[in-house]
C-alpha cells in the first residue's frame, strides 16, 4: 500500500520557521565544475530520445554502477510490507519514514521488524514528535537495544511540537549531550526551494545540524543539473556533509506526479510542467523508472567522493524499484553487484 503525499516527511518536510539556526561550517570545500547545467528536457525520465524505459550507456558506467550499488530503500510503515521486503538482499539498508498520523513507536515498531530480518533498519525520528528529554532517552535506549546504528533526523510534519524541539538541529543538540549507541546520524537536505522556508533559511538550518551529522539526503529531485548546482553552491558556502541522492524508485507515473504536483516539490515541477512532454508521459500507465535522472547526473558527479550513493524513495513498490536498480547494474556491466533476484534464483 502507497501511503499518502502527507506520509512522505521528506517529500514534504515542516512547514516551519527553522529559529535560533548558526552559521556552522567545517571547512569551504568549493568544486568547479563544467557543464553543471546538466541534461535537456528528457534527462528527468530517459535519455535515449526521451524513452523514460531506456538505460542509456552514455553515462560513465563505473560511476552510475557505484550510485546503484550503494543505494539506500525508503519504506512507510504500513501493513503489507513483507511481501515487498523478500525482495532484498540481506544487510541491505532499509529506512523507515516517520508521520504525525502514526507516530514514532510504529516507525520503530517496522524498523525493529526490518532489523530482525536481516537488513540495516535506519528509522527516522521526527523531532516535533519528541515530547521531551526523557522521551528522547527512551526513544535511543529502544533505538540501542533494537541494535540501529544509524537514525535520520528530521523535523517533521507535525504542525506543532509535541515538546520543545520545533527542528532537527534542537534535536539533535540535545542527542549530543545524551549517551546512546548510534554512530551516524543523517540530516535532511534541499537542492530546490522549499514552498514555505526560503532558501538562506534552509542553509542556516543544514550548517546547524552539520556539527551532529555525519551526512545528508537529499529531496526527490528531477533535475540533475539542479541537484548539482545547489551541491556545488552550499560546498561552498560550508557544507561538507557527504550526500545521499534522493530519487524516486520505480513506481507508478501517476502516483509520482500527483505526489509531486502536490507537495511541491521545487524546481522540479515548475521544470516538468515547462516541458509538456514529460508531463504526457508521467501520464501514460505503467511505471517511471528513474534512468534518465541517471543517466543525466553519473557525468555530473564522476570523481566525486563526497556523493555516497542514492536514496531511493520506493512508495512501498520495493519489489519493482529493487528489479529495476538490478537490470540497471546489469546493463552497466556492475556485475559483483547486480545478483540474481529471488524469483529468478527460484527459475534456475
Amino acid at each position: 500500500m502507497v501511503s499518502p503525499p502527507g506520509e512522505e516527511h521528506r517529500v514534504r518536510h515542516a512547514a516551519h520557521r527553522v529559529h535560533g539556526a548558526r552559521d556552522r561550517a567545517r571547512g569551504r570545500h568549493p568544486e568547479e565544475r563544467a557543464g553543471a547545467g546538466g541534461g535537456g528536457p528528457d534527462a528527468a525520465l530517459g535519455p535515449e530520445e526521451g524513452d523514460p524505459q531506456a538505460v542509456s550507456q552514455a553515462a560513465p558506467s563505473g560511476t552510475v554502477g557505484r550510485l546503484l550499488a550503494n543505494a539506500r530503500f525508503e519504506i512507510v510503515p504500513t501493513d503489507g510490507l513483507e511481501a515487498e521486503l523478500r525482495h532484498l538482499a540481506p544487510g541491505t539498508t532499509v529506512t523507515v519514514t516517520c508521520s504525525p498520523r502514526k507516530g514514532i513507536d510504529r516507525t520503530l515498531e517496522i524498523a525493529e521488524h526490518v532489523q530482525g530480518r536481516g537488513f540495516r533498519a535506519v528509522p527516522h525520528l521526527s523531532a516535533r514528535l519528541v515530547t521531551g528529554r526523557s522521551h528522547l532517552r527512551a526513544i535511543l535506549r529502544r533505538a540501542s537495544d533494537a541494535g540501529f546504528r544509524e537514525l535520520f533526523v528530521v523535523g517533521g510534519d507535525a504542525t506543532e511540537p509535541a515538546g520543545p524541539y520545533a527542528s532537527a538541529g534542537e534535536l539533535l543538540r540535545e542527542m549530543a549531550e545524551l549517551d546512546h549507541g548510534v554512530e551516524a546520524v543523517g540530516v535532511a537536505a534541499y537542492p530546490e526551494r522549499h514552498p514555505l522556508i526560503d532558501e538562506e533559511e534552509l542553509l542556516r538550518a543544514l550548517l546547524e545540524k552539520q556539527p551532529f551529522a555525519h551526512h545528508m539526503v537529499t529531496q526527490i529531485c528531477f533535475d540533475p543539473g539542479a541537484l548539482v548546482r545547489w551541491l556545488d553552491e552550499v560546498r561552498g558556502r560550508g557544507v561538507t556533509l557527504p550526500v545521499y541522492v534522493g530519487v524516486a524508485g520505480a513506481v507508478r507515473r501517476r502516483r509520482l506526479l500527483e505526489i509531486s504536483l502536490r507537495v511541491g516539490i521545487g524546481d522540479s515541477v515548475r521544470y516538468l510542467t515547462k516541458h509538456g512532454g514529460i508531463v504526457a508521459r508521467l501520464l501514460r500507465g505503467g511505471s517511471y523508472r528513474p534512468d534518465g535522472f541517471l543517466a543525466g547526473l553519473a557525468p555530473l558527479v564522476a570523481g566525486r567522493e563526497d556523493v555516497l550513493g542514492l536514496h531511493l524513495n520506493t512508495f512501498n513498490q520495493v519489489e519493482a524499484t529493487e528489479r529495476w536498480r538490478r537490470e540497471a547494474l546489469r546493463a552497466y556491466g556492475y556485475a559483483p553487484a547486480a545478483e540474481a533476484f529471488p524469483e529468478e534464483d527460484a527459475a534456475s
